[in-house]
């Protein structure tokens, strides 16, 4: 074979090599893509369509359109303070409170009365402890600052905010967030007014947008309602419910004696304090205030400020920097079995009066403890609320027709009204009873009570200045002196009007007592003075004797 065939045969075997492999690499490669074709067609699910997103079409209800109406009037409140010293918010006042009698309500305190005790208080629990906010404490020595958050309502395009009293109270820098804008700005307190747990706070800023103000009297059980504030910091947050119920008042409450809640179910917790419950109409109807609650957080019973109290106490601030509210100077007591204790006196309704303020509105009408108030300027008075309804709204100056009976004999009376905080200028403190140094032999006597006789040292030891009476020497849990509100350290001065000297006094008048029959005590209870030092009121307790 010639060379030349060599190389043609050469090149013709390497010709078909190549071939060779280039179909072997096609087949192959024509296996791999139908099997990988085979895999993406065998899907998860073969019988799923894809799902297709929508071009973006807004849906608007009432609710959506009240939130973009009534957010830039809802404010972010923050707060600094320095907390108390520990010794005085841990010990002492919750000691005070532990042991605190119930002092006598006047005409601008609702007292849950004798026996009940204000067990409820625990329940009911405002947002922010005491200071008003989700506290944040930053460090453990006293003089740390701490802070807290809450809501407010604009309600001039000036920039004054309506707010509650416990959100900015003792706070040394206070500022405000506005939606959509992230700069902190300084605000002022124009005026508070504890007894409603409201305040009014400034921000130099114009043209803001103020909420509409609605009448919250037109509420009723069944309505929306829409709480916008910031829960735990949550600025702008939404939350709708209904009105669960008007005109609440809160059991064991001292300070609620102007405060008839609208309750309602939208979600409220920490933070929500001071800002606005809303309508359906987007108006202002309430400024949320409380909650209660087991766990401290939402449980679908929440309390706001109906807005009609907010727009009097508001105009009274921003006009004169102050609420004033009528007083006619006296002190009462709500307590159980009240019909049995005006019976006693004849009275089949109405307010019975504990004491009367010296040189007082009262005082200078001639009207003496133990009248019973039932009417005011014809309107009959059947509670503690009724009066203090009438009385605190009453301008300054004017005059009252106040129906009494004494002796059971009705009277009429003409009372001036005065100015609660220059009658009722002292405030008193947390209860601290003095305890005997030597408690002596306590006698049994019925309604499940132990008494015994007052020596002189014993008087001095108590500061005790009045005559006569009997020391409560402990009560049995359950009894009846437990339920009417008889407690260990009282002094029993009256049974039924009747004089109580000794032991053998209570007991004589006790066996002339019929079960069923209407009983009265008159009771000294000692209290912790303004100024420190033992004080001691006088209050009533009063109910039917059980059987025996």
């Amino acid at each position: 074979m010639s060379f030349y065939d060599k190389v043609r045969r050469q090149k013709f075997l390497s010709f078909t090599l190549i071939l060779f492999t280039l179909s072997i690499g096609i087949v192959i490669g024509t296996l791999v893509q139908t099997g990988a074709k085979a895999a993406k067609e065998q899907v998860a699910a073969p019988d799923a369509t894809p799902l297709i997103i929508p071009s973006p079409v807004q849906t608007e209800n009432d609710f959506t359109r009240i939130a973009k109406i009534l957010e830039p009037s809802v404010v972010n409140i923050s707060t600094e303070y320095i907390p108390p010293a520990k010794t005085q918010t841990k010990a002492t006042p919750q000691r005070r409170r532990q042991l605190q009698p119930q002092a006598p309500d006047d005409e601008d305190d609702n007292g849950p009365g004798a026996g009940n005790g204000g067990n409820l208080q625990d329940f009911f629990n405002r947002f922010f402890g005491g200071q008003g906010g989700n506290q944040f404490q930053f460090q453990d020595p006293e003089d740390q600052r701490s802070a807290s958050l809450g809501s407010g309502v604009i309600v001039d395009k000036n920039g004054y905010i309506l707010t509650n009293n416990h959100v900015v109270e003792k706070a040394t820098k206070i500022t405000v967030k506005f939606m959509n804008d992230d700069k902190e700005y300084p605000a002022t307190v124009i005026g508070t007014d504890t007894d409603t747990d409201l305040a009014v706070v400034h921000v130099d800023r114009k043209n803001l947008t103020a909420a509409k103000i609605g009448n919250s009297d037109a509420l009723q059980v069944g309505d929306w309602s829409i709480a916008i504030g910031s829960p735990f910091g949550f600025q702008a947050t939404v939350t709708v419910g209904i009105v669960s119920a008007v005109g609440r008042d809160i059991p064991g409450d001292q300070k609620s004696s102007f405060q008839h809640f609208i309750q309602t179910d939208a979600a409220i917790n920490p933070g929500n304090s001071g800002g606005p419950l809303i309508n359906i109409k987007g108006e202002v109807i309430g400024i949320n205030t409380m909650i209660a609650s087991r766990s401290g957080g939402y449980q679908g019973i929440g309390f706001a400020m109906p807005i009609n109290t907010g727009v009097k106490i508001y105009n009274q601030i921003i006009r004169t920097g102050h609420v004033t509210r009528g007083s006619v100077g006296i002190r009462f007591r709500e307590i159980q079995n009240n019909e049995s204790l005006l019976k006693v006196y004849g009275a089949d309704h109405g307010v019975f009066v504990d004491t009367v303020e010296p040189d007082g509105p009262a005082d200078k009408a001639g009207m003496k403890a133990q009248d019973v108030v039932t009417s005011i300027n014809g309107k009959p008075i059947k509670k503690g609320q009724d009066l203090i309804d009438v009385v605190a709204d009453s301008p300054v100056g004017s005059d009252l027709k106040v129906g009494i009976i004494r002796d059971k004999k009705p009277m009429t009376l003409n009372v001036t009204v005065g100015d609660r905080t220059k009658i009722f200028a002292k405030e008193y403190g947390g209860p601290s009873p003095v305890e005997p140094d030597n408690p002596g032999n306590p006698t049994a006597v019925k309604f499940g009570m132990t008494v015994q006789s007052l020596s002189a040292a014993m008087r001095q030891n108590l500061n005790f200045k009045g005559t006569g009476g009997v020391l409560i020497a402990s009560t049995e849990p359950g009894s009846f002196a437990d339920d009417i509100g008889l407690q260990k350290g009282d002094v029993i001065v009256e049974l039924n009007r009747e004089k109580v000297n000794s032991p053998d006094d209570l007991r004589r008048i006790q066996n002339t007592l019929k079960p069923g029959e209407a009983v009265a005590f008159q009771v000294m209870r000692q209290t912790q003075g303004p100024r420190g030092g033992g004080e001691w009121q006088s209050f009533f307790a009063a109910g039917n004797v059980p059987a025996q």
